[in-house]
């Protein structure tokens, strides 16, 4: 009979004893268990003693966690959390360095668990050790193990990092300000700066003010990795409490050291692997660098600020001021003005007055920015995206200064610029440290990226909105390949055709619908033998059907009429003569008769005998798409029955035909086309009671036979 569900088989070990394998009842209480396994080994008062898994981080068993108890789990029998805290914490207070040191490493051991860590707690152990971490009367293996103990009690969330005294805090970044100090306490410290930084604004200010930035640049550049990962976690914290104004400061001050161009050398590019939690700091990084932009995002263009009109019209002369200056001398006013409103509706303005266009938020200001920095650092690339738009018809221009600010509201989405930062996301992009100014450069990249994607989908301004659709995706899926240099972006991005996304989109929807599935493969070629049968078949309906066909004379003149089809038994090819507008013959009025036996070959194209000619016009170029001829054995020679298809179809469906009466191979675009949309339908009607059920790669695995086979009846045996 098989055990309740709520009895498990386990083993309880305990040093110097034989393991018991016991039954555990979970509906029994925990200390009831207990009674019974100190009952068998002999011991007396059991609330001394708990249960603690013998694998993993030995966490302890309690009425809460007990369901965590599976068949076969392990269990070993020590001293209760309570009892055992108040032996370690009494060891840490009358024993010497040594004897301290083994306590701490206990500690450090347990303290993961929750139950042991709240009894620690309760015996005022936190006290304990930041005594032991202020005095620092040892730099060395007690001060790293008081340190890894404090951080793994206060990382249960029991206290608030809120409580520690400012003198602690001090103690602690004096550690991380020391030259020579041991390498495992430093990162112990920075990880606990780092916590006080992000739970407490008060003390994260005390950390700001007294840790400096170029202290956390020479962590960075140790060649240690778990030093510089836990130094750019302090410095992300850092800069995620500072104020908008502090954090650009600080950036600034950051990127003047060359903090970009050491992470770029040797954090991403080192031999040594980039963990998860230096990706997630990086990640932090270059969101917050990229923050800086949105209040230039948020911002509209005022049209009465003389600043930011004059940087309109320095646009317009990057692009016009030669024409413009011939051709506004000795101009009156309202000329001048004329022109100037001329020159930014070729810019691509949609209002004739340009600061209409940029009181959009997003992008406000930045599309400015943006288009400034294209026109001043890419002089040659802007002139020549705007010159050559001004040449093209109207509706085929591609308008600069539309792309560039719908552009860059695009790029703001895909970077996400001024959206708060995830705790756990490690997406950055490395060519994001590779130089200076990355988000315009990138815009740079992408406004050429625009106009040579216009050009390749022929595009007008009514198409405006699909080659946006188009660009987004270049840029998205170039941006996922991580490029880890800005001309690696655009080599790729280059690369990323509207062609190409066009295969991409098709290739993605036949997997999204499992089409290119494995096991859907299979089942395709499983299938194509039975379809092409009936395609085959269909062809050879066709051919009994019959079909006129006009007779070519010498000179080229289609007169005449004749009529061929395939007689019911698919033996003979029956054809004659008809008249024009006839109604079509039937077959035992047909003259002429051709067995199927007696033909050789089927003959297309430039190869049929009633179209080789010496010239190659426009008409023999037709003839040979649609001539087709069959050689047969008439006596001792060879024969030709010619023909010309009235259409494509025709002569793809005829030519499939007598290749199928041949037992050649139906090699037709026609069929080709036939056979996917058959297989296409029939796949799916077989996948119908399938819908939303996930098809796995791989079959699932062959169990292997029985031991025996006594379980089958014979029945050959008859009863009596």
């Amino acid at each position: 009979m098989a055990p309740p569900r709520n009895v498990v088989k386990i083993a309880v070990q305990m040093s110097d004893a034989i393991p018991q394998l016991i039954q555990l009842d979970q509906a029994k209480p925990l200390a009831t268990v207990l009674k019974e396994v100190c009952d068998a080994w002999s011991l007396t008062h059991p609330e001394h003693y708990a249960l603690q898994f013998a694998d993993g981080h030995r966490k302890y068993i309690t009425e809460n966690n007990r369901l965590e108890i599976k068949n076969g789990s392990i269990l070993c029998l020590s001293t209760a959390p309570d009892l055992k805290a108040q032996q370690l914490l009494g060891r840490l207070q009358n024993t010497r360095r040594e004897g301290c040191c083994e306590v701490l490493r206990n500690l450090v051991l347990l303290a993961s668990d929750m139950t042991f860590a709240q009894e620690v707690i309760s015996r005022d152990g936190l006290q304990k050790l930041s005594t032991i971490i202020e005095n620092g009367d040892d730099l060395g293996e007690m001060l790293a193990l008081g340190l890894r103990a404090f951080l793994e009690l206060m990382e249960h969330g029991v206290v608030s990092w809120e409580t520690l005294s400012i003198s602690f805090v001090r103690k602690v970044i004096s550690y991380v300000n020391m030259n020579l100090m041991d390498a495992s306490v430093q990162p112990l410290a920075l990880r606990l700066l780092e916590s006080v930084t992000l739970s407490s604004p008060a003390l994260g200010q005390l950390v700001k003010s007294e840790v400096p930035l170029d202290r956390l640049l020479v962590h960075l550049q140790v060649m240690n990795h778990q030093l510089q990962t836990k130094a750019m976690a302090l410095l992300t914290a850092l800069l995620q409490g500072a104020s908008p104004t502090e954090r650009k400061e600080m950036l600034d001050h950051l990127w003047k050291k060359n903090l970009r161009q050491f992470i770029y050398k040797n954090i991403i590019h080192s031999a040594t692997p980039m963990g998860d939690e230096m990706a997630h700091h990086l990640y932090v990084l270059q969101a917050l660098t990229l923050g800086l932009l949105e209040p230039r995002m948020r911002t509209p263009l005022d049209p009465y600020c003389q600043e930011q009109r004059d940087q309109l019209q320095a646009l317009r002369q990057a692009a016009f001021e030669p024409e413009g200056e011939s051709l506004g001398t000795g101009l009156s006013a309202d000329r001048r003005r004329s022109l100037c409103v001329r020159e930014f509706r070729k810019l691509g303005f949609s209002n004739s007055n340009p600061a209409q266009d940029l009181e959009r938020v997003p992008p406000g200001l930045l599309a400015l920015d943006n288009m400034l920095y294209f026109s001043r650092h890419a002089p040659s690339a802007y002139s020549r995206f705007v010159l050559e738009n001004s040449s093209r018809e109207d509706k085929h221009e591609c308008p600069f200064a539309r792309s560039s600010i719908q552009l860059t509201v695009l790029l703001c989405e895909l970077l996400r610029v001024g959206e708060p930062c995830s705790e756990t996301a490690q997406d950055f992009s490395p060519m994001f440290f590779s130089q200076d100014h990355s988000f315009h450069e990138l815009f740079c990249v992408a406004i050429q990226l625009l106009n040579k994607t216009w050009k390749e989908m022929r595009a007008t301004q009514e198409d405006f909105d699909k080659v946006m659709q188009v660009v987004r995706e270049q840029l998205a899926r170039t941006l996922a390949l991580k490029p880890t240099s800005l001309e690696l972006f655009r080599t790729k991005v280059n690369a990323l055709t509207y062609g190409e996304v066009l295969r991409l989109r098709q290739t993605e929807r036949l997997h999204q619908e499992g089409t290119l599935a494995p096991p859907i493969l299979e089942l395709r070629e499983k299938l194509k033998p039975e379809l092409m049968g009936l395609i085959r078949q269909q062809r050879l309906l066709r051919l009994c059907e019959g079909m006129l066909f006009r007779k070519i004379s010498s000179r080229r003149r289609q007169d005449k009429l004749w009529f061929c089809c395939l007689s019911p038994n698919h033996k003979v090819l029956q054809y004659g003569d008809v008249e024009e507008g006839a109604n079509p013959p039937t077959l035992e009025s047909l003259p002429e008769q051709l067995p199927v036996a007696d033909i050789r070959a089927l003959l297309m194209g430039k190869d049929c005998p009633h179209v080789r000619e010496k010239g190659s016009g426009k008409q023999n170029k037709d003839l040979y798409e649609l001539a087709f001829s069959i050689s047969y054995d008439h006596g001792e020679e060879e024969a030709y029955l010619n023909f010309i298809a009235p259409s494509k179809r025709d002569f793809y469906l005829w030519t499939d035909g007598l290749s199928a009466l041949l037992g050649s191979t139906m090699g037709s675009e026609l069929t080709r086309l036939d056979l996917e949309q058959l297989l296409t339908m029939e796949t799916k009607l077989r996948l119908l009671e399938l819908e939303n059920v996930p098809i796995p790669e791989q079959p699932p695995p062959v169990p292997p036979p029985p031991t025996n086979f006594n379980f089958c009846y014979d029945y050959s045996i008859t009863e009596p």
